[in-house]
């Protein structure tokens, strides 16, 4: 069963799956303001009705990101998801509409995106250019989606409903040139999060009470780490030699062994650290702690907490752009993104969801970055 989780975390919960009556119509855009102090945490001011408002988009002396580069931010609570150009933090669309979107990701050419649409029974795979929709049945609640390195395969979490006996507990296969559900492999319940090692040979998915190894040439699980603090984010090194896992329940950050399982270190966090992604360089891992409205950095070869950076209210989801240089953290409460400069460790721009003042326009649960088509 579920184990008990913050009030601040069943509101956010509600409505990314839509329970929420707050939500803006999917025609909602994102706006921008600037931020220069890593101290003081944003206060963003939403888009005014008609459409999205832009001032100066980052801090002076900020690294911009790779240009070429988009990002795909998908709007649990605004119903749609949002292609931003990295370099500018310049909104190009708003017109793919999902159902309560919690995952997206890309095909390494960007022509192909792939959407958990979390509030059916499907995924969505886009084109990226056109944004014609498919609609691919999977289960119940799909909430993460990752492709393969090579392109060939994404996975997706069909959580469902319930964590208890009974619930949930696969991953579909769905192959990329089909669009078809070729696999459905059992892993543990309530499947969350999934990650593929960067040589595509190993998928790690966090469930309920463990993390699910799988060989992806043969769609099979071949392993499985116990974990019993409720593991949540998971992200794994550029050799792939080690995981990173969130465990909100016991507020710590586990470094784990991913050839045996074993874990070498629980790094303790703030108050429910929730998603994890790591720099390609695999020298830091951002860590948001999503009832302390900050980011954790943490240093991959001391294994300390380095520093934390303020965001928005109820960091949940994180992602870093493909050159390193931003770390852009999905707050599910403020409806915003807040973008990182990873070299100074200030927060340089705040996107913001949706219109007018409610708290849960946008929930940006789900970041990808792939090339421009």
């Amino acid at each position: 069963m579920l184990k008990q989780i913050s009030r601040r975390r069943l509101l956010a919960a509600a409505g990314a799956a839509g329970l929420v009556m707050l939500a803006v119509p999917a025609s909602a855009a994102l706006g921008l303001t600037g931020s220069s102090s890593p101290q003081a945490r944003p206060s963003p001011t939403n888009s005014a009705p008609g459409g999205p408002k832009w001032d100066a988009p980052s801090s002076p002396g900020a690294r911009r990101a790779a240009a070429g580069y988009l990002a795909y931010v998908a709007l649990a609570g605004g119903y749609n998801v949002s292609t931003v150009d990295v370099a500018s933090h310049t909104i190009l669309a708003t017109d793919i509409k999902t159902d309560a979107a919690q995952g997206v990701a890309a095909t390494p050419d960007g022509k192909k995106l792939y959407v958990a649409n979390t509030g059916q029974y499907d995924v969505l795979a886009v084109d990226a250019v056109s944004h014609a929709e498919r609609t691919v049945h999977v289960g119940p609640y799909p909430k993460d989606v990752a492709v393969s390195p090579d392109g060939t395969k994404t996975y997706v979490a069909v959580t469902g409903g319930d964590s208890g006996p009974g619930g949930a507990d696969t991953v579909a296969v769905i192959d990329t040139t089909t669009d078809t559900v070729t696999h459905r492999i059992r892993v543990g319940t309530a499947p969350r999060q999934v990650v593929f090692s960067r040589d595509g040979a190993r998928a790690y998915v966090t469930c309920d009470d463990r993390i699910s190894v799988i060989d992806v040439k043969k769609d099979r699980v071949i392993d499985a780490f116990r974990d019993d603090a409720g593991p949540q984010g998971v992200a794994v090194d550029p050799a792939g030699r080690t995981l990173y896992v969130t465990e909100p329940l016991a507020g710590k950050v586990a470094v784990i062994d991913a050839d045996t399982g074993r874990t070498r270190q629980r790094i303790t966090a703030g108050d429910q650290p929730w998603a994890v992604d790591v720099t390609p360089d695999g020298s830091r891992a951002y860590v948001t702690q999503m009832n302390d409205d900050t980011v954790a950095v943490v240093d991959t070869a001391s294994r300390r907490i380095t520093g934390e950076i303020a965001v928005g209210k109820l960091p949940e989801s994180v992602a870093l752009t493909p050159d390193g240089t931003q770390a852009w953290v999905g707050n599910g409460f403020s409806g915003s993104v807040s973008v990182i400069d990873v070299a100074s460790g200030q927060v340089v721009a705040t996107v913001v969801g949706g219109t007018g003042t409610k708290p849960l326009d946008a929930a940006p649960l789900g970041i990808a970055f792939a090339k421009a088509p």
